[in-house]
Parts: C-alpha cells; sequence; structure tokens
C-alpha cells in the first residue's frame, strides 16, 4: 500500500517520563520524540533523563532525539550519549555533515525538518531528501531573533506540504500546530507517511489520555 494510502503512523513528540512513552504506546505510537536543548519550544529535557527514557523504550517502537546541533561531532557525541535510534535534525546542517553521521552512526536513521514557511521549502526538501531517511515538515522559523525550531503549536500552509510529499521518495512527517479536532484534515490534504505531535496532547504541559486517544483516532479515521 503507498503511503499515500496507507493509515498514517503516529509520533507523540515531547516525552517528559518513562510513565509518558508508556502512555503514548498504549495509545498507538510507533514513535516518540525526546527533546534536548532548544533555543525556544516546550518539552526540552536533560540528554540524563532522554538516555533514562529512550532505554525503556520497547523494541518496535522508535526513539527520535531532536537536536538543535549542527557540527557532526556534538551530534555523534549526543547521539551515542543518549542511546536514541533516530536523529531528528532540526536545523539546517552544513554540506557534508548528513554524509559523517552516516558514516560515523551506522545504523542510526536521520530525519531531516524542513520548516514550511514559503515554497521554498519544496526546493529545501527536494535537495536534502537524498541524503536522509525521512523529512518532517514543521512550523518553526530558524531566522527569528530567537529561533524556533518546533513546538510552536503554529500550522502552516498543508498546500506546500502536499506538494513536498509528492516531490520526494521520502516518508514525510507532518508536524506543526496538529490537534484532535484538525488532524484528520491534515491527513486528508496532506497525506504524509505519519503525524508529529506535542502540545495539541497535552493539558498544562501534560500528556491528556483523553486528547492522545482523540487525536489518535482522528488522524486513523481520515
Amino acid at each position: 500500500m503507498s503511503a499515500a494510502m496507507a493509515r498514517p503512523k503516529i509520533k507523540i513528540c515531547c516525552m517528559q517520563s518513562v510513565d509518558e512513552a508508556r502512555l503514548a504506546i498504549a495509545h498507538g505510537a510507533s514513535a516518540l520524540g525526546l527533546v534536548s536543548a532548544m533555543p525556544s519550544g516546550f518539552g526540552v529535557i536533560d540528554d540524563d533523563r532522554i538516555r533514562k527514557i529512550a532505554a525503556a523504550i520497547p523494541p518496535g517502537i522508535a526513539s527520535f532525539l531532536l537536536t538543535s546541533a549542527r557540527d557532526a561531532d556534538a551530534i555523534v557525541a549526543q547521539q551515542r550519549a543518549c542511546g536514541v535510534a533516530t536523529l531528528q535534525l532540526v536545523d539546517a546542517l552544513p554540506p557534508g555533515t548528513h554524509a559523517r553521521l552516516r558514516r560515523e552512526l551506522p545504523g542510526v536513521a536521520l530525519v531531516q525538518v524542513i520548516h514550511v514557511q514559503d515554497e521554498g521549502a519544496v526546493d529545501e526538501a527536494r535537495a536534502v531528501a537524498g541524503d536522509v531517511d525521512a523529512l518532517l515538515l514543521d512550523s518553526g522559523n530558524p531566522g527569528a531573533a530567537v529561533p524556533e525550531l518546533g513546538g510552536t503549536g503554529r500550522t502552516h500552509d498543508w498546500r506546500i506540504s502536499r506538494t513536498v510529499v509528492e516531490a520526494v521518495d521520502r516518508p514525510v512527517y507532518l508536524a506543526g500546530g496538529l490537534r484532535p479536532d484538525n488532524v484528520a484534515a491534515a491527513v486528508r490534504q496532506v497525506r504524509p507517511y505519519a503525524v508529529d505531535v506535542c502540545t495539541g496532547v497535552r493539558i498544562d504541559g501534560r500528556l491528556d489520555p483523553d486528547r492522545l486517544a482523540a487525536f489518535v483516532a482522528a488522524a486513523g479515521e481520515a
């Protein structure tokens, strides 16, 4: 079944504890996001807590480390310290960095974030798709005075996201302001491989089981 036809996978981001990870998995998450140091946004935890949560994630569930590092040595060291299976690279990397990560971290998946601000995101996605295992479309603004590299709670233009899905031959995760009340429309319009949510399934910063269940149901029914 093609990615455009399949039920989207669910990635729940901003895990704060082992208990949250277990709750997300119980509701159908196939991937969990662990947010390391960022200039802004929700969900940042230290690398020691990331390592402990990642170690408790069972086989078959992907662990994503969200890193804002851009230097290959720093990214390699962080992955080795945290023990995650996937690197979510939330900022653009210097030329050659993805290839270096491939050499240094065989078997670790690379997911590049593209912040969809305008049609230029399509060219950016095309340019990097061959270097990574997947793309993740988010609603940040890396050029802001305080860079926004995720966790904004804002949606972006899903028409552009659909164009990216059609333009690349890699799985595409859709993030950015998704909630139980809009994820079905997002899935129908974009047809992503997976949807990614953080604040949209939380109340006062805590993962809420009712919102989580509603989100997963809406994404699946779309």
